[in-house]
């Protein structure tokens, strides 16, 4: 009995994790360089090995399915450690992190120049880009399936250029009717 309890249990864990959706993650400079062969917007999320909420939105709501769905439809995807010690090339300017410490890759360490060029103060943050690989904005902290796809479908419509107070802003989110479950 116990045994086909435990075989019932691992047949739904599996169907459950073959369905996870996973997001077609780049490197800034593979999704700038696709964008010239077909123009989308990028997300990008920069993290740290040692954030909490990083890994929160990595699991509620990277691999959340209609998440997921709509990022590798409309958006290309970076995935950037705001505290790591890759090269980046961006906007002809080479980014790195000089004070990069090998034994604290899974603790704070020096941030990263590309963080610091894009403002992150907080961790995670994504940052939008347009078509062209400008930066839309920066959006701070965890965010939920819904809370996110109020951004995503705002800037892959363009609203945000219609948006010029904090007032619309609140009309506009107030409006909004999410159609992401849970």
């Amino acid at each position: 009995m116990k045994r086909t309890i435990y075989i019932m249990l691992l047949a739904v864990f599996t169907t459950v994790y073959a369905t996870a959706q996973e997001i077609k993650w780049l490197s800034l400079e593979d999704a700038i360089a696709l964008q010239k062969k077909e123009p989308k917007k990028i997300i990008m999320d920069i993290y740290t090995n040692w954030c909490g909420p990083c890994k929160m939105l990595d699991k509620n709501t990277f691999q959340h399915e209609e998440v997921a769905d709509y990022i590798n439809n409309h958006y290309y995807a970076v995935k950037f450690n705001g505290e790591g010690d890759e090269v980046v090339n961006y906007k002809d300017q080479s980014f790195a992190n000089p004070n990069y410490n090998p034994a604290n890759a899974n603790k704070r360490n020096s941030p990263h120049d590309l963080a610091r060029y894009f403002q992150v103060s907080a961790y995670p943050t994504i940052v939008f880009f347009d078509e062209n690989g400008d930066v839309i904005t920066p959006l701070k902290g965890y965010q939920t399936p819904t809370q996110l796809e109020l951004y995503l479908k705002m800037f892959k419509k363009d609203d945000h250029k219609s948006i010029k107070t904090q007032e619309e802003f609140n009309n506009y989110y107030n409006a909004f009717q999410a159609e992401f479950k849970g």
